[in-house]
């Protein structure tokens, strides 16, 4: 029996759902396996004529080749993507390699997202790192002398000053820093935010209810949620994320408070409002990509605690290192086949 093919719109990582009446969207793991894995054909191909790929500078070789595999004869992908983000967690660089071997057509959007944040993206993507007006408050520097500082005010932006000048409540904003350790480290981070927002004695295997979490449900995978209790059964956490709830086991080792997350863990997440932590001890972690994914994560405002000087602009200028990969050269070739 035939099955219906329909089109998708596939997101590789935790967006909001999509906008009434748009094409479903579906993380690429779900989509290729488990209980939301789309329909296939009798030959076992994806039942799809077009397959739309946002984020897609987050695809590595492995999940490229098994999208590509699982195509029917005759479908249509679409790449969309901006390779100058942070690449995937695993092997290559798929989107970058495709863009240079020139074997594919491609559009480029020259239209900067809206808006001074919008602007200030679009500077860090060329090279440059620079003052944009924003007469609403849309992007703020906080410049810091020492990590205790740093700390102090990414809580008070988080809790204080952006939703009093905003509206809204602090879970609309996301805390983006270099590392997990150090003295403004994701630990460090939420350690602090934990008890300014929800304190409470980590009942549940170091978590109470309320506490904002981020899960690593696979390489290059953050699942984003809340805890909203425990199941004593299973020995579980329940979260509440942008796709349902979920149960992680108690004690697994990639779960951690949330509040605050790397750049790595934010990619392919927005929120309305981000507060990126440049630590003055940065040093190597710093580079463009970095800074690009860091900033685009906000959608309304900006604040940049900048502890770094001037190393933050070097580093915005300074060309981006790229993997060493051999796609490119291959798909140049003529078929072999």
């Amino acid at each position: 029996q035939d099955v219906q093919r329909e089109r998708a719109l596939l997101v590789p990582g935790q967006r909001p759902a999509a906008a009434e009446g748009a094409p479903e969207t579906v993380p690429v793991a779900e989509m290729l396996h488990g209980p939301r894995a789309l329909p296939r054909d009798e030959e076992g191909a994806l039942a799809l004529d077009v397959l739309a790929v946002l984020d897609a500078d987050r695809l590595d070789t492995e999940a490229a080749a098994a999208l590509v595999e699982a195509l029917p004869d005759g479908a249509r992908l679409v790449l969309s993507g901006d390779p100058g983000l942070l690449g995937p967690a695993g092997a290559g660089r798929v989107l970058a390699d495709l863009i240079a071997s020139g074997t594919c057509p491609r559009v480029v959007s020259r239209t900067p997202d809206p808006g001074p944040v919008g602007e200030l993206v679009s500077m860090v993507g060329t090279g440059e790192l620079g003052q944009v007006e924003a007469p609403g408050k849309e992007v703020v520097v906080v410049p810091v002398r020492d990590p205790g500082e740093a700390l102090h005010r990414a809580v008070q932006l988080v809790t204080e000053s952006i939703p009093r000048a905003f509206g809204g409540h602090p879970s609309q904003t996301a805390v983006i820093t270099a590392a997990h350790g150090g003295p403004v480290g994701t630990v460090a981070l939420n350690a602090a935010l934990k008890e300014r927002l929800n304190p409470g004695p980590g009942r549940f295997g170091g978590f109470d209810s309320g506490d904002r979490v981020a899960w690593s449900a696979a390489p290059g995978q953050t699942v984003l949620g809340t805890v909203v209790g425990a199941d004593g059964a299973s020995r579980s956490l329940e979260c509440e994320t942008g796709s349902g709830r979920v149960s992680v086991p108690a004690g697994e080792v990639s779960l951690r408070h949330g509040w605050a997350i790397t750049a790595h863990q934010a990619a392919g997440h927005e929120w309305p409002a981000a507060v990126v932590v440049v630590p003055g001890d940065a040093g190597g972690l710093l580079d463009r990509a970095w800074v690009l994914t860091a900033f685009s994560r906000a959608r309304r405002h900006l604040s940049v605690v900048q502890g770094a000087g001037p190393d933050l602009a070097r580093a915005v200028a300074a060309t981006p290192a790229a993997r060493t990969t051999r796609l490119a050269e291959l798909l140049r070739q003529p078929d072999q086949r």
